[in-house]
Protein backbone atom coordinates (compact mmCIF):
# COMPACT_ATOMS: atom_id res chain seq x y z
CA UNK A 1 0.00 0.00 0.00
CA UNK A 2 1.02 3.11 -1.23
CA UNK A 3 2.22 5.40 1.86
CA UNK A 4 -0.06 8.38 1.16
CA UNK A 5 -2.88 5.77 1.75
CA UNK A 6 -1.40 4.61 5.04
CA UNK A 7 -1.26 8.01 5.99
CA UNK A 8 -4.76 8.53 5.32
CA UNK A 9 -5.87 5.03 6.92
CA UNK A 10 -3.63 6.77 10.57
CA UNK A 11 -5.30 9.75 10.24
CA UNK A 12 -9.13 8.32 10.06
CA UNK A 13 -7.54 5.40 13.23
CA UNK A 14 -6.72 8.44 15.02
CA UNK A 15 -9.63 11.04 14.96
CA UNK A 16 -12.22 9.35 17.59
CA UNK A 17 -8.86 9.31 20.25
CA UNK A 18 -8.03 13.05 19.51
CA UNK A 19 -11.49 13.82 19.80
CA UNK A 20 -11.63 12.18 23.07
CA UNK A 21 -8.69 13.43 24.47
CA UNK A 22 -9.33 17.31 23.08
CA UNK A 23 -12.94 17.15 25.10
CA UNK A 24 -11.41 15.84 28.09
CA UNK A 25 -8.64 18.47 27.96
CA UNK A 26 -10.55 21.17 27.11
CA UNK A 27 -12.56 20.42 30.11
CA UNK A 28 -10.09 20.80 32.25
CA UNK A 29 -9.08 24.35 30.39
CA UNK A 30 -6.11 23.15 28.92
CA UNK A 31 -4.15 23.01 31.71
CA UNK A 32 -1.40 20.26 32.69
CA UNK A 33 -2.19 20.13 36.19
CA UNK A 34 -5.65 19.53 36.19
CA UNK A 35 -5.29 17.11 33.30
CA UNK A 36 -2.24 15.24 35.65
CA UNK A 37 -4.65 15.02 38.81
CA UNK A 38 -7.95 13.79 36.48
CA UNK A 39 -5.82 10.85 35.35
CA UNK A 40 -4.16 10.19 38.24
CA UNK A 41 -7.68 9.14 39.33
CA UNK A 42 -9.16 7.94 36.55
CA UNK A 43 -6.68 6.83 34.70
CA UNK A 44 -5.52 6.81 30.50
CA UNK A 45 -7.65 3.82 29.12
CA UNK A 46 -10.33 6.64 28.94
CA UNK A 47 -8.40 7.99 26.11
CA UNK A 48 -8.24 4.96 24.06
CA UNK A 49 -11.03 3.00 25.50
CA UNK A 50 -10.81 -1.22 25.87
CA UNK A 51 -11.43 -2.48 22.13
CA UNK A 52 -8.57 -0.55 20.68
CA UNK A 53 -5.71 -2.23 22.12
CA UNK A 54 -6.99 -5.40 21.56
CA UNK A 55 -7.39 -4.83 17.94
CA UNK A 56 -3.65 -4.07 17.55
CA UNK A 57 -3.18 -7.64 17.11
CA UNK A 58 -4.76 -7.53 14.06
CA UNK A 59 -0.94 -6.53 13.30
CA UNK A 60 -0.35 -9.96 12.58
CA UNK A 61 -2.70 -10.11 9.09
CA UNK A 62 -1.39 -6.40 8.25
CA UNK A 63 -0.84 -3.26 9.13
CA UNK A 64 -3.59 -2.02 6.84
CA UNK A 65 -6.54 -4.47 8.20
CA UNK A 66 -5.31 -2.80 11.34
CA UNK A 67 -6.05 0.36 10.69
CA UNK A 68 -8.84 -0.24 8.92
CA UNK A 69 -10.34 -1.71 12.14
CA UNK A 70 -9.67 0.98 14.35
CA UNK A 71 -11.57 3.56 11.61
CA UNK A 72 -14.25 1.33 11.64
CA UNK A 73 -14.51 1.67 15.37
CA UNK A 74 -14.34 4.87 15.17
CA UNK A 75 -17.23 5.14 12.56
CA UNK A 76 -18.89 3.07 15.04
CA UNK A 77 -18.41 4.92 17.56
CA UNK A 78 -19.71 8.28 16.38
CA UNK A 79 -22.85 6.66 14.49
CA UNK A 80 -23.92 5.22 17.63
CA UNK A 81 -23.43 9.09 18.86
CA UNK A 82 -21.07 7.62 21.94
CA UNK A 83 -17.60 9.96 20.78
CA UNK A 84 -16.96 12.60 23.05
CA UNK A 85 -16.33 16.64 21.23
CA UNK A 86 -14.43 19.30 22.26
CA UNK A 87 -16.50 22.85 22.02
CA UNK A 88 -14.85 24.38 18.67
CA UNK A 89 -13.32 27.08 19.70
CA UNK A 90 -10.88 28.80 18.28
CA UNK A 91 -8.45 27.03 20.06
CA UNK A 92 -9.53 23.27 20.24
CA UNK A 93 -9.79 24.02 16.58
CA UNK A 94 -5.91 25.16 15.86
CA UNK A 95 -4.68 22.65 18.25
CA UNK A 96 -6.71 19.47 16.67
CA UNK A 97 -5.56 20.67 13.27
CA UNK A 98 -2.12 20.54 14.19
CA UNK A 99 -2.42 17.13 16.25
CA UNK A 100 -3.55 16.17 12.98
CA UNK A 101 -0.60 17.57 11.33
CA UNK A 102 2.04 16.25 13.22
CA UNK A 103 0.35 12.59 12.90
CA UNK A 104 0.28 12.79 9.18
CA UNK A 105 4.02 13.79 9.01
CA UNK A 106 5.05 10.49 11.27
CA UNK A 107 4.50 7.69 9.47
CA UNK A 108 7.37 9.32 7.09
CA UNK A 109 9.39 8.99 9.65
CA UNK A 110 8.58 4.95 10.81
CA UNK A 111 8.17 3.67 7.77
CA UNK A 112 12.10 4.24 7.69
CA UNK A 113 12.11 1.97 11.12
CA UNK A 114 9.03 -0.37 10.44
CA UNK A 115 5.34 0.11 9.52
CA UNK A 116 4.26 -1.95 12.44
CA UNK A 117 4.66 1.29 14.52
CA UNK A 118 2.04 2.99 12.34
CA UNK A 119 -0.84 1.02 14.20
CA UNK A 120 0.22 2.77 17.52
CA UNK A 121 0.18 6.11 16.46
CA UNK A 122 -4.06 6.40 16.90
CA UNK A 123 -3.19 5.39 20.37
CA UNK A 124 -0.62 8.25 21.03
CA UNK A 125 -3.03 10.93 20.17
CA UNK A 126 -2.72 12.23 23.40
CA UNK A 127 0.98 12.55 23.00
CA UNK A 128 0.54 14.89 19.78
CA UNK A 129 -1.80 17.08 20.95
CA UNK A 130 0.49 17.91 23.70
CA UNK A 131 3.29 18.63 21.48
CA UNK A 132 0.58 20.77 19.88
CA UNK A 133 0.07 22.19 22.52
CA UNK A 134 3.53 23.11 23.50
CA UNK A 135 4.53 24.45 19.95
CA UNK A 136 1.58 26.86 20.04
CA UNK A 137 2.42 28.27 23.89
CA UNK A 138 4.56 30.43 23.01
CA UNK A 139 1.51 32.62 21.04
CA UNK A 140 -0.98 31.88 23.43
CA UNK A 141 0.77 32.99 26.09
CA UNK A 142 1.34 36.36 23.97
CA UNK A 143 -2.31 36.84 23.24
CA UNK A 144 -3.34 36.02 26.91
CA UNK A 145 -1.30 38.47 28.22
CA UNK A 146 -2.20 41.26 25.65
CA UNK A 147 -6.09 40.49 26.87
CA UNK A 148 -4.87 40.81 30.46
CA UNK A 149 -3.26 44.07 29.67
CA UNK A 150 -5.97 45.56 27.60
CA UNK A 151 -8.52 44.56 30.57
CA UNK A 152 -6.39 46.33 33.07
CA UNK A 153 -6.00 49.39 31.29
CA UNK A 154 -9.54 49.70 30.75
CA UNK A 155 -10.63 49.25 34.21
CA UNK A 156 -8.27 52.18 35.05
CA UNK A 157 -10.34 54.59 33.35
CA UNK A 158 -13.45 54.15 35.58
CA UNK A 159 -11.81 54.71 39.05
CA UNK A 160 -15.28 55.11 40.37
CA UNK A 161 -16.42 51.48 39.25
CA UNK A 162 -17.77 49.53 42.31
CA UNK A 163 -16.46 45.91 41.43
CA UNK A 164 -16.92 42.88 43.72
CA UNK A 165 -15.34 39.89 43.56
CA UNK A 166 -16.32 36.42 44.98
CA UNK A 167 -13.94 33.54 45.43
CA UNK A 168 -13.71 30.56 47.91
CA UNK A 169 -13.64 26.51 47.62
CA UNK A 170 -17.64 26.65 47.31
CA UNK A 171 -21.22 28.78 46.78
CA UNK A 172 -19.04 30.93 44.24
CA UNK A 173 -21.77 30.81 41.78
CA UNK A 174 -25.01 30.82 43.89
CA UNK A 175 -23.24 33.40 45.86
CA UNK A 176 -23.12 35.32 42.67
CA UNK A 177 -26.72 34.77 42.03
CA UNK A 178 -28.35 35.68 45.14
CA UNK A 179 -26.76 38.94 45.40
CA UNK A 180 -27.60 39.94 41.56
CA UNK A 181 -30.85 39.23 42.71
CA UNK A 182 -30.79 41.16 45.84
CA UNK A 183 -29.33 44.13 43.65
CA UNK A 184 -31.43 43.31 41.36
CA UNK A 185 -32.93 47.42 41.60
CA UNK A 186 -29.41 48.32 40.82
CA UNK A 187 -29.24 46.13 37.39
CA UNK A 188 -25.57 44.78 38.54
CA UNK A 189 -23.25 43.76 35.55
CA UNK A 190 -22.18 40.19 36.16
CA UNK A 191 -20.21 37.47 34.60
CA UNK A 192 -21.99 34.89 32.66
CA UNK A 193 -22.16 31.24 33.94
CA UNK A 194 -18.70 29.22 34.29
CA UNK A 195 -16.65 32.52 33.75
CA UNK A 196 -14.29 32.79 36.55
CA UNK A 197 -10.80 32.19 35.11
CA UNK A 198 -8.35 35.08 34.44
CA UNK A 199 -8.53 34.87 30.26
CA UNK A 200 -12.46 34.81 30.59
CA UNK A 201 -13.49 37.53 32.80
CA UNK A 202 -10.93 39.79 30.87
CA UNK A 203 -12.38 39.00 27.65
CA UNK A 204 -15.80 39.39 29.37
CA UNK A 205 -14.79 43.00 31.28
CA UNK A 206 -13.12 44.56 27.94
CA UNK A 207 -16.95 43.72 26.30
CA UNK A 208 -18.37 45.43 29.56
CA UNK A 209 -16.25 48.29 29.66
CA UNK A 210 -16.16 49.52 26.05
CA UNK A 211 -19.67 50.63 26.93
CA UNK A 212 -19.86 53.74 28.74
CA UNK A 213 -23.05 53.23 30.30
CA UNK A 214 -20.88 50.70 33.20
CA UNK A 215 -19.48 53.93 34.68
CA UNK A 216 -21.90 53.91 37.76
CA UNK A 217 -23.20 50.26 37.26
CA UNK A 218 -22.30 47.51 40.02
CA UNK A 219 -19.72 44.52 38.49
CA UNK A 220 -20.20 41.38 40.07
CA UNK A 221 -17.12 39.31 39.01
CA UNK A 222 -16.88 35.28 40.28
CA UNK A 223 -13.49 34.36 40.60
CA UNK A 224 -11.98 30.83 39.96
CA UNK A 225 -8.27 29.53 41.15
CA UNK A 226 -6.21 26.18 40.69
CA UNK A 227 -3.16 27.28 42.67
CA UNK A 228 -1.40 30.70 43.89
CA UNK A 229 -0.97 33.66 41.97
CA UNK A 230 -4.35 33.22 39.32
CA UNK A 231 -7.03 34.92 41.72
CA UNK A 232 -3.84 37.83 41.87
CA UNK A 233 -4.31 38.25 37.97
CA UNK A 234 -8.43 38.33 38.17
CA UNK A 235 -7.68 41.42 40.93
CA UNK A 236 -4.88 43.24 38.56
CA UNK A 237 -7.85 42.91 35.40
CA UNK A 238 -10.95 44.20 37.39
CA UNK A 239 -9.20 45.64 40.48
CA UNK A 240 -12.38 44.52 42.79
CA UNK A 241 -13.29 47.49 45.69
CA UNK A 242 -15.31 44.48 47.70
CA UNK A 243 -14.72 41.03 48.29
CA UNK A 244 -16.24 38.21 49.61
CA UNK A 245 -14.60 34.83 50.21
CA UNK A 246 -17.76 32.25 51.00
CA UNK A 247 -15.64 29.14 52.09
CA UNK A 248 -12.25 27.53 52.52
CA UNK A 249 -12.92 23.96 52.24
CA UNK A 250 -10.50 21.17 51.04
CA UNK A 251 -11.99 21.47 46.80
CA UNK A 252 -8.97 21.47 44.54
CA UNK A 253 -6.44 19.86 47.06
CA UNK A 254 -4.51 18.11 44.50
CA UNK A 255 -3.60 21.02 42.90
CA UNK A 256 -3.01 23.65 45.88
CA UNK A 257 -1.43 20.92 47.95
CA UNK A 258 -3.24 21.69 51.12
CA UNK A 259 -5.47 23.71 52.46
CA UNK A 260 -3.12 26.70 54.27
CA UNK A 261 -2.47 27.34 50.37
CA UNK A 262 -5.52 27.27 49.14
CA UNK A 263 -6.15 29.44 51.73
CA UNK A 264 -3.92 32.24 50.30
CA UNK A 265 -4.62 31.63 47.11
CA UNK A 266 -7.63 32.86 48.04
CA UNK A 267 -6.86 35.25 50.23
CA UNK A 268 -5.37 37.30 47.20
CA UNK A 269 -8.83 38.75 46.86
CA UNK A 270 -8.42 40.32 50.35
CA UNK A 271 -4.75 41.53 49.38
CA UNK A 272 -5.81 43.37 46.34
CA UNK A 273 -8.46 45.64 48.02
CA UNK A 274 -7.61 49.14 48.13
CA UNK A 275 -7.57 50.99 51.14
CA UNK A 276 -11.43 51.94 50.80
CA UNK A 277 -12.14 48.57 50.40
CA UNK A 278 -14.52 46.20 52.01
CA UNK A 279 -13.94 42.45 52.83
CA UNK A 280 -17.57 39.48 53.93
CA UNK A 281 -15.93 36.47 55.22
CA UNK A 282 -18.55 33.65 56.18
CA UNK A 283 -18.33 32.83 59.88
CA UNK A 284 -17.77 28.98 59.85
CA UNK A 285 -15.11 29.47 57.44
CA UNK A 286 -11.55 27.95 58.34
CA UNK A 287 -8.40 30.72 58.26
CA UNK A 288 -10.69 33.20 59.71
CA UNK A 289 -7.57 35.24 61.46
CA UNK A 290 -5.48 34.86 58.51
CA UNK A 291 -7.49 35.92 56.30
CA UNK A 292 -8.43 38.56 58.48
CA UNK A 293 -4.74 39.57 58.93
CA UNK A 294 -4.69 40.19 54.90
CA UNK A 295 -7.22 43.25 55.21
CA UNK A 296 -6.12 46.89 55.47
CA UNK A 297 -9.80 48.31 55.94
CA UNK A 298 -13.24 46.60 57.27
CA UNK A 299 -12.78 42.91 57.44
CA UNK A 300 -17.33 41.70 58.06
CA UNK A 301 -17.45 38.25 59.84
CA UNK A 302 -21.10 37.48 58.88
CA UNK A 303 -23.04 34.58 60.78
CA UNK A 304 -25.41 32.38 58.81
CA UNK A 305 -28.63 32.89 60.15
CA UNK A 306 -30.95 32.43 57.15
CA UNK A 307 -32.06 29.34 55.83
CA UNK A 308 -32.35 28.59 51.84
CA UNK A 309 -32.93 24.95 50.68
CA UNK A 310 -29.38 24.60 50.22
CA UNK A 311 -28.34 23.90 54.05
CA UNK A 312 -24.64 24.50 53.58
CA UNK A 313 -24.71 27.99 51.72
CA UNK A 314 -24.34 31.13 53.64
CA UNK A 315 -27.30 33.41 52.17
CA UNK A 316 -26.32 36.29 54.80
CA UNK A 317 -23.44 36.75 53.10
CA UNK A 318 -24.86 38.62 49.77
CA UNK A 319 -27.85 39.87 52.15
CA UNK A 320 -24.59 41.79 53.74
CA UNK A 321 -23.17 42.87 50.93
CA UNK A 322 -26.54 44.26 49.44
CA UNK A 323 -27.04 45.78 52.58
CA UNK A 324 -23.75 47.94 52.64
CA UNK A 325 -24.34 48.96 49.25
CA UNK A 326 -27.97 50.77 50.45
CA UNK A 327 -30.69 47.77 49.78
CA UNK A 328 -32.84 48.43 52.45
CA UNK A 329 -33.75 45.42 55.31
CA UNK A 330 -37.41 45.47 53.75
CA UNK A 331 -36.30 44.65 50.26
CA UNK A 332 -33.44 42.05 51.19
CA UNK A 333 -35.90 39.82 52.76
CA UNK A 334 -38.58 40.94 50.09
CA UNK A 335 -36.14 39.51 47.16
CA UNK A 336 -34.78 36.40 49.44
CA UNK A 337 -38.36 34.77 49.22
CA UNK A 338 -38.09 35.21 45.00
CA UNK A 339 -34.98 33.93 44.75
CA UNK A 340 -34.44 29.99 43.37
CA UNK A 341 -31.22 28.50 43.50
CA UNK A 342 -28.96 28.09 40.46
CA UNK A 343 -30.35 24.69 38.45
CA UNK A 344 -28.57 21.61 39.39
CA UNK A 345 -27.39 23.55 42.43
CA UNK A 346 -29.26 21.95 45.78
CA UNK A 347 -32.51 21.41 43.60
CA UNK A 348 -35.14 19.37 44.56
CA UNK A 349 -37.57 17.87 42.08
CA UNK A 350 -39.89 14.47 41.26
CA UNK A 351 -39.24 12.04 38.82
CA UNK A 352 -41.38 8.92 38.11
CA UNK A 353 -43.27 9.33 41.82
CA UNK A 354 -39.56 9.52 43.14
CA UNK A 355 -37.81 12.57 45.35
CA UNK A 356 -35.15 13.45 43.55
CA UNK A 357 -32.36 15.94 45.07
CA UNK A 358 -30.26 17.34 42.26
CA UNK A 359 -26.68 18.73 43.05
CA UNK A 360 -24.93 17.42 39.96
CA UNK A 361 -23.32 20.87 38.81
CA UNK A 362 -20.45 20.15 40.90
CA UNK A 363 -19.25 18.73 44.08
CA UNK A 364 -17.17 19.16 46.85
CA UNK A 365 -16.70 17.57 50.19
CA UNK A 366 -18.48 20.21 52.14
CA UNK A 367 -21.64 20.38 49.62
CA UNK A 368 -21.36 16.37 49.67
CA UNK A 369 -22.06 16.54 53.67
CA UNK A 370 -24.36 19.04 53.42
CA UNK A 371 -26.79 16.88 51.03
CA UNK A 372 -25.87 13.69 53.33
CA UNK A 373 -27.36 15.52 56.36
CA UNK A 374 -30.17 17.08 54.72
CA UNK A 375 -31.21 13.26 53.39
CA UNK A 376 -30.93 12.28 56.99
CA UNK A 377 -33.70 14.49 57.82
CA UNK A 378 -35.85 12.86 55.17
CA UNK A 379 -39.18 10.73 55.84
CA UNK A 380 -38.60 8.88 52.73
CA UNK A 381 -38.34 4.65 54.05
CA UNK A 382 -35.65 4.26 51.07
CA UNK A 383 -32.51 6.74 49.86
CA UNK A 384 -30.72 5.39 47.04
CA UNK A 385 -26.88 7.85 47.03
CA UNK A 386 -25.42 8.63 43.08
CA UNK A 387 -22.18 10.59 43.26
CA UNK A 388 -19.77 11.11 40.26
CA UNK A 389 -16.94 10.97 43.21
CA UNK A 390 -14.53 14.21 44.04
CA UNK A 391 -11.69 14.54 41.75
CA UNK A 392 -8.22 16.98 42.40
CA UNK A 393 -8.40 16.27 46.27
CA UNK A 394 -4.39 14.80 46.22
CA UNK A 395 -3.41 12.88 48.92
CA UNK A 396 -6.30 13.90 50.99
CA UNK A 397 -8.91 11.38 48.81
CA UNK A 398 -8.56 8.71 50.13
CA UNK A 399 -9.08 9.74 53.81
CA UNK A 400 -12.23 12.04 52.52
CA UNK A 401 -14.51 9.67 50.27
CA UNK A 402 -13.77 7.17 53.41
CA UNK A 403 -14.59 9.56 55.86
CA UNK A 404 -18.22 10.12 53.41
CA UNK A 405 -18.79 6.64 52.91
CA UNK A 406 -19.10 6.31 56.77
CA UNK A 407 -21.07 9.66 57.14
CA UNK A 408 -24.01 8.02 54.25
CA UNK A 409 -23.81 4.09 55.75
CA UNK A 410 -26.66 5.15 58.82
CA UNK A 411 -28.90 6.96 56.06
CA UNK A 412 -28.83 5.11 52.58
CA UNK A 413 -29.69 1.40 51.95
CA UNK A 414 -27.44 1.66 48.60
CA UNK A 415 -24.86 4.12 46.86
CA UNK A 416 -23.04 4.17 43.07
CA UNK A 417 -19.68 6.06 42.88
CA UNK A 418 -19.15 6.51 39.63
CA UNK A 419 -15.49 6.96 39.81
CA UNK A 420 -13.88 3.51 40.41
CA UNK A 421 -11.01 5.21 41.99
CA UNK A 422 -13.36 7.27 44.65
CA UNK A 423 -15.90 4.02 44.79
CA UNK A 424 -13.05 1.64 46.67
CA UNK A 425 -12.44 4.39 49.57
CA UNK A 426 -15.84 5.21 49.96
CA UNK A 427 -16.95 1.28 50.00
CA UNK A 428 -14.45 1.23 53.52
CA UNK A 429 -16.41 3.75 54.55
CA UNK A 430 -20.14 2.72 53.57
CA UNK A 431 -19.25 -0.75 55.17
CA UNK A 432 -21.10 -2.41 52.51
CA UNK A 433 -20.98 -3.20 48.45
CA UNK A 434 -21.49 -0.62 46.35
CA UNK A 435 -24.17 -0.70 43.40
CA UNK A 436 -21.60 -0.54 40.51
CA UNK A 437 -22.32 0.55 37.18
CA UNK A 438 -20.29 -1.37 34.79
CA UNK A 439 -21.10 -3.95 31.74
CA UNK A 440 -21.42 -6.57 33.79
CA UNK A 441 -24.58 -5.24 35.64
CA UNK A 442 -26.52 -3.30 32.93
CA UNK A 443 -29.43 -5.37 33.15
CA UNK A 444 -29.54 -4.64 36.78
CA UNK A 445 -32.77 -3.11 38.04
CA UNK A 446 -33.26 -0.72 40.61
CA UNK A 447 -37.00 -0.47 40.34
CA UNK A 448 -37.45 1.95 43.05
CA UNK A 449 -40.68 2.11 44.35
CA UNK A 450 -42.68 5.69 44.96
CA UNK A 451 -41.73 8.38 47.32
CA UNK A 452 -38.12 6.89 47.63
CA UNK A 453 -35.47 9.31 47.92
CA UNK A 454 -32.45 9.38 45.16
CA UNK A 455 -29.60 11.97 46.30
CA UNK A 456 -27.45 12.79 42.73
CA UNK A 457 -23.79 14.67 43.42
CA UNK A 458 -21.47 15.53 41.18
CA UNK A 459 -21.10 15.81 37.55
CA UNK A 460 -24.12 12.74 36.51
CA UNK A 461 -25.14 12.95 33.01
CA UNK A 462 -29.31 13.54 33.01
CA UNK A 463 -29.61 9.77 31.50
CA UNK A 464 -28.63 7.82 34.05
CA UNK A 465 -30.80 9.74 36.44
CA UNK A 466 -33.46 9.01 34.18
CA UNK A 467 -32.54 5.55 34.16
CA UNK A 468 -32.39 5.17 37.50
CA UNK A 469 -35.44 6.58 38.26
CA UNK A 470 -37.60 4.70 35.73
CA UNK A 471 -39.45 1.11 36.85
CA UNK A 472 -38.90 -0.37 33.27
CA UNK A 473 -35.10 0.89 32.14
CA UNK A 474 -32.05 -1.29 32.95
CA UNK A 475 -29.52 0.77 33.89
CA UNK A 476 -26.66 1.63 31.32
CA UNK A 477 -23.88 4.17 30.79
Amino acid sequence: MSLVLLTILVLLASISPLLTFAALWQLKEWRWDRLREHLRETGWLQLIGKVRPLLLLLVFFGVPITLTALTLLNVTQILLKKQRYPVWTTKALVLTTTSLCITALLPYSLLSITDYLLVFLPLFQPLTLALALVLWKPIDHYLKQRILSRAKHLRSQFPHLTVIGITGSVGKTTTKELLTHLLQDLHPIVTPEHVNTELGVAQWLIQVLKNDAAQDRILIVEMGAYRKGEIKTLCASTQPTIGIITYIGKQHLGLFGSQKNLCDAKGELFEALPSSGHAFLGADSPYIEELKQKCQYPCHIIEKKTQLKNPHFNADLPAAVAKHLGVSDEDIQKHLKTFSLPQKTFTIREENGITVLDDTHNSSPESFRAAIEWARKQPHERKILLAAGIIELGKESKKIHKELGTLAAPIFQEAIILNNHCAKTFELGFGKPLQPITPACRQARYNLQPHSLLVCIGRIPQSLITKITSTKNPITQ
